[in-house]
């Protein structure tokens, strides 16, 4: 990979290292110098320069900041599940950021978004052309957040992920086994992906985007097999032992019923290590089953 004229290792910088911005942030130590932003310098993942501040505070984060990064990753999650917390993750912190940082060398923003901008509930297929309408305030905020990042005035690209899950975000599998899903048939169309395929996927773009590879502004990353919340039930309860689900199990799903479709990304030559639920659930089934 061509890292820059001069061989000078890129300055990365990741805002919001928590388990999936941790993990990233991580694996660019390995072409690049990365700086992580998190509240706490503790939690920043050893190898990565801590820039503890919170993005909520401009000044102290002006302090934080490295100088003129040539990548940024805005990788956060709110701190409450409200409106505020949302507009204060997806766009207060973002405005924010872009307000103390030099980007005079900034060659892509990558803004970590989701599928929840879509408001699709006819199981109809989505791609990144296709309209938004967010069912709930949350994705409202989001999209605000991705309109900000596109409208920055800085080569700037959104990456919308669907349901992450992964050993350490087991709360759906979890749900199956104790009998809280009782799923109608056919059920709403769900999408996913594995957290290690979401952090693969940011690591890929960011090569990209270093090595001077043009991108587009958006690419929906999901895994490459939607499927019904009612099949997907179904499957694990083949696999695992799980209680019978109760008369008041949760019967949908709360982001309508939309097939995500993955092909600008696969076009991109990126390759999925977890390529539908099954493969990326049997891992945590095993484990279960040792443990």
């Amino acid at each position: 990979m061509a890292i820059s004229s001069d061989h000078t290792p890129p300055h990365i910088l990741v805002a919001g290292c928590g388990s999936l911005g941790g993990t990233v942030a991580s694996d660019l130590t390995d072409i690049g110098e990365v700086w992580g932003i998190r509240r706490t310098a503790s939690a920043i993942p050893r190898g990565v320069h801590p820039a503890p501040a919170d993005l909520l505070d401009r000044a102290g984060l002006a302090r934080a900041v490295p100088e003129a990064p040539d990548i940024i990753l805005y990788c956060l999650t709110p701190s409450t599940y409200d409106d505020a917390g949302y507009r204060g993750a997806y766009v207060d912190g973002l405005a924010n950021l872009l307000a103390v940082t030099d980007t005079s060398n900034l060659k892509r923003l990558f803004f970590i978004s989701s599928t929840s901008v879509y408001g699709q509930d006819d199981d109809s297929e989505v791609d990144e052309l296709s309209p938004v309408a967010p069912r709930r305030f949350s994705g409202e905020r989001v999209l605000e957040g991705e309109r900000l990042a596109l409208d920055s005035g800085v080569p700037a690209t959104v990456i919308r992920f669907s349901g992450i899950y992964g050993p350490g975000r087991g709360r759906f599998l979890d749900a199956v086994r104790n009998g809280e899903l009782n799923p109608d048939s056919p059920g709403p169309y769900t999408n996913r992906i594995h957290e290690d395929d979401a952090a693969a996927v940011c690591v890929h773009l960011i090569g990209k985007a270093l090595a001077g590879v043009e991108l587009d502004t958006c690419y929906l990353a999901t895994d490459c097999e939607p499927a019904r919340l009612d099949d997907v039930v179904a499957w694990i309860r083949e696999q695992v032992p799980c209680q019978p689900p109760g008369p008041d199990g949760r019967r949908g799903g709360r982001g309508g019923s939309k097939r995500c479709r993955n092909q600008r990304l696969l076009d991109t030559g990126f390759e999925f290590t977890y390529p539908d639920y099954r493969a990326g659930y049997q891992p945590m089934i095993r484990a279960l089953r040792a443990g």
